[in-house]
């Protein structure tokens, strides 16, 4: 039902969408976000950091690759909430930037689950991964109390290549637009040429 309502929702809205969803695979519980066309083509990612203090590596199977999606001439890498606290694994390098390779990606999308007790870390973190990466950021966060008590702010962004943000929604539920430039990232890009200076290494 909910890939069913994902095609619907981006068949009617001509969009791409994003989110995640628990799934059972091969006997196995996921985490896995979905990135739906309207087509109905999509991409999946599994969550490959689980959050150990709430116990999720009891119940779920880590993904064990990240993916890139192409869409509109964007290169995009979605990512799951407290992958955002581990920088290696968002790092934006294709292993060498010494033979001309380009950067793997142009934005980072995270979907989240981040608590109001911890609402500091959740902004410093996204914009720090958009600084580093030299890439646009979104992060979508939930607003409200869980089932739980938790309480959540939300502070759902959208983040330029510089660590700039174009907004921050907190407290409240909305819906904002941000329109982004391929162009202007890659000129800041030509500009500050950080990459190709990074370390070259594998995760294992």
């Amino acid at each position: 039902p909910t890939m069913l309502w994902l095609q619907n929702e981006a068949s009617v809205l001509g969009a791409a969408i994003v989110g995640s969803f628990i799934c059972a695979d091969g006997g196995k519980y996921h985490n896995r976000l979905v990135f739906m066309r309207p087509d109905g083509r999509f991409e999946v990612y599994d969550k490959k950091h689980l959050f150990s203090l709430a116990g999720e590596q009891e119940h779920f199977a880590p993904g064990k690759k990240r993916v890139t999606v192409e869409w509109m001439g964007w290169r995009i890498c979605p990512l799951i909430c407290y992958d955002l606290r581990f920088p290696a694994w968002s790092r934006n390098s294709p292993g060498s930037f010494v033979s001309g390779l380009e950067p793997l990606y142009d934005l980072l999308i995270y979907v989240a689950n981040w608590p109001s007790r911890r609402a500091h870390h959740w902004r410093s973190l996204l914009t720090a991964r958009a600084i580093e990466n030299q890439a646009f950021v979104a992060g979508a966060n939930i607003v409200g109390t869980d089932g739980t008590g938790l309480e959540y702010e939300g502070d759902s962004a959208v983040i330029d290549f510089g660590g700039a943000p174009y907004f921050q929604i907190s407290g409240r539920e909305d819906v904002l637009t941000a329109e982004l430039s391929l162009d202007n990232l890659q000129q800041y890009r030509r500009q500050l040429p950080f990459l190709q200076d990074a370390d070259v290494f594998q995760l294992c």
